[in-house]
């Protein structure tokens, strides 16, 4: 939810500070930077140094950047603020993926999807929140949500000390031995396919998260309230998708999941910068439906791909896709204003063609099956 407030303040920060939209990809590229360079690194730290206390710890960074963005009176500031937001992110992220797979009882695809639909049911709720309450009170009103942060850290506190508690032993697992009838080779071949599709995924994302709303207001001259909301609908969906993909990777089949959930957005990613209003909202639910269903069921695959590493893996993919959203705001930014909003939307919607890449990947599930079988 705290996350979700920079993109949707985006049209307030415009105005008041006087930002073009490369700046605005700017802000975007400073929060997932320190959102994704940090993860895989602490992420390899805590799988072999274990921190459960570090979930609250990065609750702490967020609500310091929440405060510093409530009172920013520069561009520079702006900059600042997302920063420690993205810090506390990066801090958040590997040990919390790591919880959701320890209190998973085996369904490691429905325990992430779970997990991730809670940031995705935030993210939705970010910038009806920017619509009601921040832009009728302007800026300083930010500082309000700094007590669901308060909440989050006690929360936090508990949740660590119950992983403390039942924290899965080290050692190389059954998984792990399983796996080890795929190459490294292969393995290596595999994730290079999974960053590249996480390439795919939050690029676009970045496209609908950043510019959605200028878009609409651009394109169909609808209000910023307006617009808010449609970008709630859109991020309603992706948390509906999120939770949708990881059971349905459990039951069918993860490679099955992330076929038709990339490669399958492509038709309505063609025809969204060619459709009126009523059709670009309709759409625009449809690709956050589908295309959010992926990313859970990627990272339990990485994780299976790669066992004893969940802090690592979790970090590279969360770290991976929020960089992908920076990267992807800041050159998109750069690219509307050299080009159109519009213009933007229809060289994006060819990047799902990227999900034909899935069919280079192996089918983990059936390795696990076949070594499970007696001799």
């Amino acid at each position: 939810m705290v996350q979700s407030l920079i993109p949707s303040l985006y049209p307030l920060l415009k105005t008041s500070f006087h930002l073009d939209f490369g700046q605005i990809g700017l802000i975007t590229l400073a929060f997932q930077l320190t959102a994704s360079l940090l993860q895989p690194f602490i992420g390899l730290y805590t799988d072999k140094r274990p921190k459960p206390y570090s979930l609250a710890v990065g609750a702490g960074f967020t609500l310091i950047g929440l405060l510093a963005l409530s009172a920013a009176s520069s561009f520079a500031s702006l900059l600042i603020a997302a920063s420690l937001v993205g810090i506390g992110s990066s801090v958040f992220h590997p040990e919390s993926s790591r919880v959701a797979r320890t209190a998973s009882g085996g369904q490691h695809g429905l325990a992430q999807s779970l997990f991730q639909v809670g940031g995705y049911a935030g993210s939705a709720i970010g910038p009806l929140l920017v619509a009601f309450v921040v832009l009728p009170r302007g800026q300083g009103s930010i500082a309000w949500f700094s007590v669901a942060t308060l909440i989050a850290i006690v929360l936090l506190t508990r949740i660590g000390a119950w992983s403390k508690e039942h924290r899965l032993p080290s050692g190389k697992s059954r998984n792990a031995q399983h796996m080890a009838a795929i190459s490294s080779k292969r393995v290596a071949v595999a994730l290079s396919i999974l960053i590249a599709l996480i390439f795919s995924k939050f690029f676009y994302m970045a496209s609908l998260q950043s510019y959605f709303t200028f878009y609409l207001i651009n394109k169909f001259h609808v209000s910023e309230q307006s617009a808010q909301i449609h970008l709630f609908l859109f991020l309603g969906a992706t948390a509906v998708g999120t939770l949708i993909g990881g059971p349905v990777g459990d039951r069918i089949g993860r490679k099955l999941v992330i076929w038709g959930s990339i490669l399958g957005v492509l038709p309505f990613s063609l025809l969204l910068p060619y459709s009126n209003l009523f059709w670009t909202t309709i759409l625009s639910v449809i690709i956050g439906l589908v295309l959010s269903s992926a990313f859970s069921t990627i990272v339990v695959y990485a994780q299976d791909l790669v066992p004893g590493k969940v802090g690592m893996i979790s970090g590279l993919f969360f770290g991976f896709a929020f960089g992908m959203g920076g990267v992807g705001a800041a050159l998109l930014g750069e690219l509307a204003d050299h080009t159109s909003i519009t213009f933007v939307y229809r060289v994006c919607a060819f990047l799902p063609a990227i999900g034909l890449l899935t069919a280079f990947l192996p089918d983990v599930e059936k390795v696990k099956k076949l070594r499970l079988k007696p001799a």
